[in-house]
């Protein structure tokens, strides 16, 4: 499709040549070139018109020919000369050479500018079919641009100025109205909204956001007025970086293309060769233009560059970045993974685990005590409190005279009643029993985070807390499984109670505890010494040297994250797991699919060049099926972009089967 296809070329990129002139694309003067098309297809239509009424000796209808064959061919031979002066040889010069072949062409010389004409009509049609595509891809890009907004509202007082989004600087103060925009990285300091990030994370469902949570540049606010402290402006941005990402993504290429782009230098010189050779055993022209036109290797070329945008467009609307197209096949041969466990397969945040009430205490009394007397701190111990309060629709009350002492725990009045929570010490530093302790069946040793609490100076129950286990977890690690993967392992830094207990829950037979960062290098290494290629998921920041180790990382959850996007290849924007299978399975799809378009490439072009050196395909059909050629390519790597159409955006509220458990209060020694 494409007529002017650099062959040797090692670098292309649209950025810094607009007009890419020696490309074929000259994108500024598309319009220009329909105008001239579609008045050139009418001084050929008109030559027909003329011959069909006077024959072919008519003058009209020769000159009519000539001109609109020219109006046609100019692009073509202005493309093949400027080669020529830079002292480049790509296929601009065989689609050249076949023009000027074709209009020595034919019976006649008005056949001869029909047949060239309607060759550099089909051949410039498929050229501008690929420009408009490549016209396309850069809207959705300017698209993706224009998400953050070139105004933005800043607060200065009482006052509130609209000024340029480029002179936002971190610590200012913006406001937020309900459909627009966010204009930077920031903090909400006050109000709350529906955040759609759908454009960073790949999550189709909208985010609640109140104050204190983190923001996006390019989201967009779908209720709410909301003020923002701005953290990151401008290119700093989360969303500037995920916008580098694509466009540095696209202008790579696989190993695969940079074999290609060092041979097929030598395409062109034989191509001419196979050419003369034609015309040495039958003297037809004819036969010397189909050759020459059914070899511009268009769909060949095209094989892989369409594949990848396809798949990068599939992954980038699940929020997985993929820094360099070449990981896209290292992915399909990926048959290890190694997970790291805290804020990867767990959430890295403390949840209710267990809640055990002594007495007549029941769970929810239990719950609403402890939740009430941490109201006020900002330990994790407390939020997870209020989590499941919350979630229990527990109705809380102000504590009085609370009182924080770090590394201990917390003092408080509810409900007029004196209420000690926190560690054994604490308690018993307050005045509790000594034999509290012997009432709790389970250890820090075995996983749990442990909350004694007391009222009245009487120990009323013991609260588990747990780094929580992503509830997709153990279907993402049995699909990687199920799809062929061979090894899954996690390593942590963790005590082996605690990383046990949490390959347990996820289906991870192998697991290394207690492991500091070099083990885990170690680790990944022996793995690749065994002959396995293999993927390694952190979180980006303390992982950072076994994602760097392993042959491909992935950084979970990278939204924000500077340190995650930039120490894996691949980062999740989210830190849904079910991400992973479905890469994988991309990556596999899309290298079916490359293989399979240059198996196409090949065959079509040796097809292609026996049918017309016998003279089966003329210059016109060898110019459509060039072009049906090239559209075949490009129709079966579209098929890329539906994969993971399925998976739609995961909700960690829909499962807490595993992260919530209230035992039965039997006696005052279980649980």
């Amino acid at each position: 499709m494409q007529v002017s296809t650099q062959i040797g070329r090692k670098e292309h990129n649209h950025e810094k040549d607009i007009d890419c002139d020696s490309c074929g694309h000259d994108h500024e003067h598309t319009n220009f070139r329909l105008t001239t098309m579609i008045a050139g297809v009418v001084f050929i239509a008109n030559s027909f018109i003329m011959e069909w009424f006077s024959g072919t000796d008519n003058q009209v209808a020769g000159i009519s020919a000539f001109v609109g064959a020219i109006i046609l061919g100019f692009p073509i031979l202005r493309l093949a000369v400027k080669d020529i002066i830079r002292g480049m040889l790509t296929i601009n010069e065989l689609v050249a050479i076949a023009f000027l072949a074709a209009i020595a062409s034919g019976e006649s010389q008005l056949g001869g500018y029909q047949t060239a004409g309607i060759v550099a009509f089909f051949m410039l049609l498929g050229e501008l079919i690929e420009t408009r595509t490549a016209a396309g891809a850069r809207a959705s890009i300017a698209s993706l641009v224009k998400l953050t907004p070139s105004k933005a509202r800043r607060i200065l007082g009482k006052e509130e100025e609209e000024i340029p989004a480029s002179e936002l600087n971190i610590g200012d103060i913006i406001r937020i109205r309900p459909g627009d925009n966010i204009a930077a990285d920031g903090k909400i300091v006050s109000g709350q909204g529906s955040i759609n990030q759908a454009n960073i994370t790949g999550e189709s469902l909208p985010v609640d956001k109140s104050s204190g949570d983190e923001v996006f540049a390019g989201t967009t606010n779908l209720n709410g007025v909301l003020e923002i402290e701005v953290t990151r402006a401008g290119e700093d941005t989360t969303f500037g970086r995920v916008r580098d990402l694509i466009l540095s993504a696209e202008q790579t290429k696989l190993p695969i293309m940079r074999i290609i782009d060092q041979y097929m230098g030598y395409y062109t010189p034989l191509v001419l060769v196979i050419a003369a050779i034609v015309w040495f055993f039958t003297h037809d022209i004819e036969r010397v233009v189909s050759v020459l036109v059914i070899a511009c290797p268009c769909a060949f070329i095209l094989a892989s560059p369409t594949a990848m945008v396809a798949a990068l467009a599939s992954a980038a609307r699940l929020g997985v970045l993929i820094k360099n197209v070449g990981d896209i096949e290292i992915a399909a041969r990926i048959n290890a993974f190694v997970f790291d466990k805290t804020g990867t397969l767990t959430t890295g945040q403390l949840a209710v685990s267990r809640l055990a009430p002594q007495g007549d205490i029941k769970p929810a009394e239990l719950l609403k005590i402890a939740a009430t007397a941490e109201k006020f701190s900002n330990h994790p111990t407390a939020k997870a409190l209020a989590t499941l309060a919350k979630e229990a629709d527990l109705d809380l009350t102000d504590p009085t005279d609370f009182k924080e002492t770090a590394g201990k725990g917390v003092e408080a009045k509810v409900d007029g009643a004196n209420v000690v929570i926190g560690r054994a010490q604490w308690l018993r530093d307050n005045g509790v029993g000594d034999n509290f302790e012997s009432q709790v069946d389970l250890k820090e040793a075995e996983g749990y985070s442990l909350l004694y609490v007391a009222k009245e100076g009487t120990f009323i129950g013991w609260i588990g807390l747990q780094d929580a286990t992503r509830s997709e977890a153990k279907e993402a690690l049995s699909d990687l499984l199920n799809s062929g993967v061979q090894r899954v392992a996690m390593v942590s830094g963790d005590r082996k109670p605690v990383a046990t207990r949490v390959a347990a829950e996820i289906g991870c037979a192998e697991v290394v505890a207690e492991c500091l960062p070099q083990n885990k290098v170690d680790f990944v290494s022996d793995l690749k010494k065994r002959g396995y290629r293999v993927a390694v998921i952190g979180d980006g920041v303390n992982d950072a040297p076994a994602l760097a180790a392993g042959d491909m990382g992935v950084a979970m959850g990278a939204a924000g994250s500077e340190v995650a996007i930039q120490s894996a290849t691949i980062a999740l924007m989210n830190s849904d797991l079910r991400r992973l299978p479905f890469l994988v399975r991309l990556s596999r799809q899309t290298r079916t699919v490359i293989n399979q378009n240059f198996l196409f490439g090949i065959l079509f072009i040796i097809g292609g060049m026996i049918g017309a050196s016998y003279g089966v395909i003329n210059p016109i059909v060898a110019a459509i099926l060039h072009n049906a050629g090239s559209l075949i390519v490009v129709f079966n790597s579209a098929r890329l972009v539906r994969q993971g159409e399925e998976l739609e955006a995961f909700d960690p509220s829909i499962d807490r089967e595993t992260s919530i458990q209230q035992p039965t209060n039997t006696s005052p020694q279980t649980a």
